[in-house]
């Protein structure tokens, strides 16, 4: 049987942050000169990002109330503070335990599924760490059962959701009752900082925090009918990009290199890297695309030739959400799932981008059921009075 995808649910922190007022709060640093004021203005314009959400309420325009214990990431005259990578990860640990949480139960209500029904748990994120993990707290925090078969992927960034597909996809084989919950969780704002470097000036620019989850299962008696099939799946390294894409852990948080030449490898890679994957199966006709940013949207739609309106549920999600590194392209999926104009059969390529450079894939098809026309609703509740 061919797994498939049930249902997807998405859980954002409260507060929202405008695109124009964290421009206006970075250009505001001190030391920053003409140029570094520039480059932030152009960089901060050209992201086709409106809005984003954070845990950070220091961020907002006027900053929000922190929590008790919440550390200050800005300060009364609005510098960025530079807290420690403990500091940062203590946050993570008191705050994304309940926004995977509450995506999980989003994916399960829409799902039709009662937590009791989960077989398998497994975890994304790359922004912060903790033992025991994740995984285990969403067994503790959604009254899974104690047997649920546990495991979380790290630090791969921002392809993670699609390794993570891969592995709920044969898991849900393991056995005929399986049903696998995926969750991806990413607080990227949590490793803001005041930088004149061009790269991190376009980390600020497009970083956002989210949640995704998906529940997975090869049995069709389980939970809502329909969904999204999951074919198959690919993986590549480019030729370059090792040094492009980077994520470590400094003393003062996660730091990304995300160089101008990650939209360009992109470019010149894609086209190769998705004929290889398809072969012989054609053209999909519906992209989900992880949104590095504009410029990798960009690049994408020129190199496979793409129509403008092709990448249209991933510029959505980039617009009024930012990347949430691997929690984004579930956003995406959740957003095709809503779409009444992908029609039942329709072949849906996900494609999405990793330090390395790594190229992930999947190929799925949608699957709908068949809504009651009218009057066959009308004998039924003739038959029933």
């Amino acid at each position: 049987m061919t797994a498939r995808i049930v249902s997807i649910g998405t859980a954002v922190p409260a507060t929202r942050i405008r695109q124009d007022d964290v421009r206006a709060l970075f250009a505001a640093q001190d030391g920053v000169d003409r140029l570094t004021r520039r480059r932030i203005q152009a960089v901060f314009d050209a992201s086709a990002i409106e809005q984003r959400h954070t845990v950070l309420t220091d961020l907002a325009s006027p900053p929000g109330p922190r929590a008790a214990g919440v550390p200050a990431f800005v300060d009364a005259e609005g510098r960025l503070l530079s807290p420690t990578t403990a500091t940062r990860n203590d946050l993570y640990i008191a705050t994304a335990p309940a926004l995977s949480a509450e995506a999980a139960r989003e994916a399960l209500r829409d799902g039709c599924i009662e937590p009791s029904a989960v077989t398998h748990v497994v975890t994304v994120s790359c922004t912060g760490l903790f033992a025991p993990g994740p995984d285990y707290r969403l067994v503790r925090d959604l009254g899974l059962s104690p047997t649920v078969e546990r495991c979380h992927l790290g630090f791969i960034g921002c392809a993670a959701a699609l390794p993570a597909l891969r592995v709920a996809t044969a898991l849900a084989g393991t056995r005929a009752d399986a049903v696998v919950l995926v969750v991806c969780t990413e607080l990227c704002s949590l490793h803001v900082r005041a930088s004149a470097d061009p790269q991190q000036i376009v980390a600020a620019s497009v970083f956002a925090d989210g949640a995704a989850a998906a529940i997975v299962t090869a049995n069709p008696a389980v939970g809502r009918a329909g969904g999204l099939d999951l074919e198959r799946f690919g993986s590549a390294l480019t030729d370059e990009g090792e040094t492009d894409m980077v994520w470590t852990i400094g003393d003062n948080g996660f730091e990304m290199v995300l160089s101008a030449e990650v939209p360009r490898i992109i470019g010149r890679e894609i086209q190769g890297a998705v004929a290889r994957f398809l072969g012989d199966d054609g053209e999909p006709a519906v992209w989900a695309v992880h949104p590095g940013g504009r410029s990798v949207l960009d690049r994408v739609e020129t190199g496979l030739g793409l129509g403008p309106d092709a990448l249209a549920a991933s510029r959505g999600v980039l617009r009024d959400f930012g990347n949430m590194s691997s929690a984004t392209i579930l956003f995406i999926l959740a957003a095709l799932l809503r779409d009444d104009a992908v029609g039942d059969g329709a072949r849906v390529a996900g494609l999405a981008f990793g330090p390395g450079l790594t190229v992930e894939s999947a190929l799925m098809t949608r699957r709908r059921v068949a809504e009651p026309a009218d009057d066959q609703i009308a004998l039924a509740l003739a038959a029933s009075a």
